[in-house]
């Protein structure tokens, strides 16, 4: 056996493992249904959407898709056109992203707009979110479609506001948290309230809703403080996106709470500013450390996964109930 082969075997099972395993034949069927939906006559497009989509990811919106429908005991076929809805929807918002954030690496290789082109990047998320609501529609469910695509233009003003608060050292804590609100958590959000919507378990909407926008924030906070990590690497990512880009994110607003004024004078050069050497990064990651600004941030982000693992107490015991839970805290525990 090889090495590589030896350390995946050894590996310890995440709670997405475990989500991922539960829902194996579920996800079979969703693949399938991105493989068959992002096809055209124009062989660009499905090679740029097969390009970002075949390059991995965690597939974590759709797989809480169908744990959100499949929790309630129901087998219908429903949730796997819609959770190939979510997954559009998420690559779509990634290929616009790398084109304003002008991105280099997704998944640890080249970003599609590298590859491709600026334009056919842009175009090409644009047909995803079109076979999106393709699908929606092919449901024909009016809530289900009034919830995704309430998701889908939360999710472009997010990406709108955010705009507005990098390079700017004013941005709020409460600014901080609307902005990931709207770009992360709203489509975790939707994912998992249109679950009980697909099983008739109308009730449970607001609950799922509430896990899924809860989990979105702490997943979204514990990724930054992931991008001043050495643990970031791991994943396929590049340390120090966000400081090169000037998103002011959780662990900078908590260094700039107590900062003096020669790392103000850093903060407003290296991210205010965006005139960077090449010993910033190392720079700005001993200032983080001197105010603890990434341990303020994960026990904020513990807070909101807290919230998550709230939101699910009026739910029965059962292995996707206990996957839903861990995968909470989880999402918080892997930045460290």
């Amino acid at each position: 056996m090889s090495t590589q082969a030896l350390q995946q075997d050894t590996a310890p099972q995440t709670p997405l493992d475990t989500l991922s395993g539960l829902l194996k034949d579920d996800m079979l069927q969703v693949n399938t249904q991105i493989i068959d939906n992002m096809q055209s006559e124009v062989p660009l497009i499905p090679q740029l959407a097969g390009y970002l989509i075949a390059s991995g990811g965690k597939r974590i919106r759709p797989l809480l898709t169908l744990a959100c429908t499949r929790i309630y005991g129901t087998d219908s076929p429903r949730p796997h056109a819609l959770a190939a809805a979510v997954e559009f929807i998420h690559t779509a918002t990634l290929l616009h992203d790398d084109v304003v954030d002008e991105s280099k690496q997704r998944r640890g290789k080249d970003a599609a707009n590298l590859v491709f082109g600026n334009q056919a990047s842009v175009l090409v998320g644009d047909f995803l979110f079109s076979r999106a609501f393709q699908l929606m529609v092919a449901d024909g469910s009016l809530d289900v479609l009034r919830i995704l695509s309430d998701a889908s233009a939360i999710i472009a003003q997010g990406e709108v506001k955010q705009l507005t608060t990098a390079n700017n050292l004013a941005t709020t804590m409460e600014d901080y948290i609307e902005v990931i609100s709207a770009k992360t958590a709203a489509l975790f959000a939707a994912a998992c309230e249109i679950g009980p919507i697909i099983a008739g378990q109308d009730d449970q909407a607001a609950a799922m809703r509430d896990y899924g926008m809860y989990l979105g924030i702490a997943f979204q906070i514990a990724d930054d403080v992931l991008d001043y990590s050495a643990n970031r690497e791991k994943l396929g990512k590049t340390v120090g996106d966000d400081f090169r880009e000037g998103k002011m994110t959780a662990p900078i607003l908590f260094a700039l709470e107590n900062a003096n004024d020669e790392e103000r004078a850093f903060w407003q050069r290296t991210v205010g500013e965006r005139r960077q050497t090449e010993t910033d990064l190392a720079q700005a990651q001993d200032i983080l450390n001197r105010h603890d600004a990434n341990g303020k941030a994960l026990a904020l982000a513990r807070s909101y996964s807290d919230k998550a693992v709230a939101a699910l107490s009026s739910h029965r015991e059962s292995p996707l109930l206990s996957c839903l839970t861990d995968l909470a805290r989880f999402t918080v525990d892997r930045s460290y």
